[in-house]
């Protein structure tokens, strides 16, 4: 469903991704791990199009990301981690201008809208201005658009900073059911307790290189030997 041959990016002479090779399968949740400035927000930048790749290729559902960027969109629910929103909107409003773009503008969508805005306690602040909302509010918001279209693909950039625990818990499951369904997600996250829980495989980027890839009993091994999910990232990043 997810797939990167050699996608590699520089901007001049600064190496931000190098020969990436990914291939996730449907109802996989993937997380993405490095330190800042590691690669993670390029990579899911590169599956949605925003950026071409300077070698290799990322297809998602066997469309070249970068060739076929407007029919990967209609695929794909995209959380960038700091959400570009429109202030002088309504959540509400903003929710139907991004489906009425897709062509998807149905009840059906609207119902999905309305439970997912529920679980996210929510409801009632999609008739609010965007203006006036919180970091998290914000972030609620954000995810409600990047899941009303019920996409085939998740890219989800820290999709639970912002949120109370409580509200981080539901997000979490809303990502288990959807990968139950055959969602594919990839998470790009700093949390390392939640990457665990959650996801089924992990890659570790570090400098724009794939460091280790496999659950996190394998990245332990890869790291070498180490014990936890902490200690292999410590290791493989301070390897850089």
């Amino acid at each position: 469903m997810v797939e990167a041959r050699g996608l590699s990016k520089r901007f001049g002479d600064h190496v931000a991704l190098e020969g990436l090779d990914l291939a996730l399968p449907r109802g996989e949740i993937f997380g993405l791990l490095g330190p800042n400035g590691a690669g993670k927000s390029t990579t899911l930048n590169l599956f949605m199009g925003f950026l071409q790749p300077s070698a290799g290729t990322a297809r998602i559902a066997g469309l070249d990301c970068a060739r076929d960027a407007r029919a990967v969109m209609g695929l794909v629910g995209h959380l960038p981690e700091e959400p570009a929103l429109f202030e002088n909107l309504t959540g509400r409003e903003l929710v139907s201008f991004v489906l009425s773009m897709r062509g998807d503008d149905r009840p059906a969508r609207w119902s999905e809208v309305a439970a997912c805005a529920e679980r996210l306690s929510f409801t009632r602040e999609l008739d609010q201005l965007i203006a006036g909302y919180s970091m998290g509010m914000r972030k609620k918001l954000a995810l409600v658009t990047a899941l009303a279209h019920d996409p085939a693909v998740l890219l989800l950039d820290e999709p639970t900073n912002g949120l109370d625990p409580v509200v981080a818990r539901e997000v979490r499951a809303m990502l288990e059911e959807r990968a139950a369904r055959g969602v594919t997600v990839v998470l790009s996250t700093h949390l390392l307790d939640v990457a665990q829980r959650v996801c089924h495989r992990l890659g570790v980027l570090v400098q724009g290189r794939l460091r280790a890839i496999g659950d996190a009993g394998e990245v332990c091994v890869q790291a070498g030997g180490v014990a936890t999910l902490e200690e292999a990232f410590l290791a493989l990043t301070a390897a850089g």
